[in-house]
């Protein structure tokens, strides 16, 4: 048998061998350059998103450092703000009223706020470009805002808080453009502030003092008055210190004691506990105290002074037959026997700055409507005295005469009468003085009450003040274009 002529074939077979690695080659070029674009894009997307994350950043860091919140009086009155919607919207004085309040970087979102000079700020603060390789990232942020209120901050005085969304792109043109948008909530949170009778703020032996048969803690609710009187109840008279609660000669504490410190006993320098009691005192009506009497604080409570006022006189005030208002700033009052100071006037928040005052035997002090009372105390060892006349406060609310100092002289209260007020002066030395009655919370760096005053703290304020948290990012999110 005779095989048929096979020349050629060898050719025919290493054309078809070239074609195919041809393809072959082919392929693997395409899916190098397509991993080479690939790679290309993400190296661009994510520089433009590490762009637009700093633009983020750059708004955050300016409206918590340099931004001033809008005020109920000022440059920036918080009656240009309808805050009862979402967004907030402006009301006056912005390119667009009715429309969202927003503050921007980005030229294709305007700024919509009442103050020029604010826009201005953001604008110049958070606007820029980052350096990558041989070109740059630009971010233009913008920030919307989302919600604001106003609340009663515990230390004194009226806050603003407010939540901003921040959003920003972040743009890279290298051969290829890539554009970033990411977003982020930046939120001032507010908490509850706990409140109590009575809080101590030095962590040593003997910050609490109570003594006396009459000496006690106990609470009511001004909102539930009686035949205009407050019913008291034997409980919610909660105490606090950074240190330790002495007591004895039959005091009463209706209520908790809150200490970082532990332990019941002798307390000295080097060991200082939650407890020192005798003579029969009680907490949260025990004695010997039970579990749950003693509550122990994860740390030492850190509780900021109130705002010294500026440029508060020094000089002597004869209060006499006089009357403070909203504004009103002077020395060293003096209240004379027989005579009365009025403060405020009625359906009036009135705040009012003095250096001292001293109630003599048989003064009054009458507060009406609701009185923020300012005392710097320069050069006074005693810048609050109240134990020789009378306070008249019809309204057993002590929100309507709150009392600020932030230095470390000495405050008196009570007289034999009764008195209703917040007292917050952190860093002064706390006492009262007769067997009168106190209607509200009292902090000081030292409580000493030895002479039977009662303190019945008013249940409502728990709910009325505020402690501001610290501001936080929340809903991260992005997106590419």
């Amino acid at each position: 048998m005779r095989i048929a002529n096979e020349k050629g074939i060898a050719l025919v077979l290493s054309l078809f061998l070239l074609s195919a690695m041809s393809v072959i080659a082919a392929s693997l070029m395409f899916l190098s350059q397509t991993e080479t674009y690939s790679s290309m894009n993400y190296r661009l997307m994510s520089q433009a998103r590490y762009g637009a994350e700093s633009g983020i950043q750059k708004a955050a860091n300016h409206l918590l450092y340099a931004y001033i919140a809008p005020a109920t009086a000022g440059a920036d009155p918080i009656a240009n703000y309808n805050f009862n919607v979402s967004p907030v919207r402006c009301t006056a004085a912005c390119p667009s009223v009715g429309q969202p309040v927003v503050l921007s970087a980005n030229a294709a979102i305007p700024s919509n706020y009442p103050i020029p000079a604010v826009q201005a700020a953001f604008l110049a603060a958070v606007a820029g470009t980052l350096p990558a390789g041989n070109t740059t990232v630009a971010f233009a942020p913008y920030a919307t805002l989302v919600s604001m209120q106003q609340i009663e901050v515990y230390g004194g005085g009226i806050q603003t808080i407010q939540t901003w969304q921040l959003t920003s792109t972040g743009t890279i043109t290298a051969g290829k453009t890539a554009q970033v948008e990411v977003s982020a909530t930046l939120e001032t949170p507010k908490f509850p502030a706990t409140m109590y009778a009575a809080f101590g703020t030095n962590p040593g032996c003997g910050t609490l003092n109570f003594h006396g048969n009459q000496t006690q803690t106990d609470s009511y609710d001004s909102g539930a008055l009686v035949g205009g009187n407050p019913v008291i109840s034997n409980s919610g008279g909660n105490v606090g210190t950074n240190g330790n609660l002495t007591e004895g000669g039959g005091a009463d504490i209706f209520g908790t004691l809150s200490s970082p410190r532990v332990g019941v006993g002798a307390c000295s320098a080097g060991n200082v506990n939650a407890l020192s009691s005798s003579g029969g005192a009680t907490v949260n009506g025990h004695n010997p105290v039970q579990p749950g009497d003693i509550l122990q604080l994860p740390q030492a409570v850190v509780l900021p002074p109130p705002t010294v006022p500026m440029g508060v006189p020094t000089t002597a005030y004869n209060g006499n037959g006089q009357t403070l208002l909203n504004g009103a700033s002077v020395g060293d009052v003096t209240i004379n026997a027989n005579s009365t100071l009025t403060l405020g006037a009625p359906g009036v928040v009135s705040t009012i700055n003095i250096n001292s005052i001293k109630i003599n035997g048989n003064a009054n002090l009458v507060i009406l409507g609701t009185v923020i009372l300012n005392v710097v105390g320069t050069g006074q060892a005693t810048p609050i005295d109240f134990t020789g006349g009378s306070l008249s406060n019809a309204s057993f609310d002590p929100t309507t005469f709150q009392v600020m100092y932030a230095g470390a002289g000495a405050v008196k209260l009570n007289g034999g009468a009764h008195t209703t007020a917040m007292i917050y002066s952190p860093n002064a030395a706390v006492s009262l003085n007769g067997g009168g009655d106190f209607y509200g919370s009292v902090v000081g760096a030292t409580i000493d009450d030895t002479g039977g005053a009662r303190i019945h703290y008013d249940r409502r304020l728990s709910g009325q003040f505020f402690i501001v948290g610290n501001a936080m990012m929340s809903s991260f999110s992005w997106k590419k274009y």
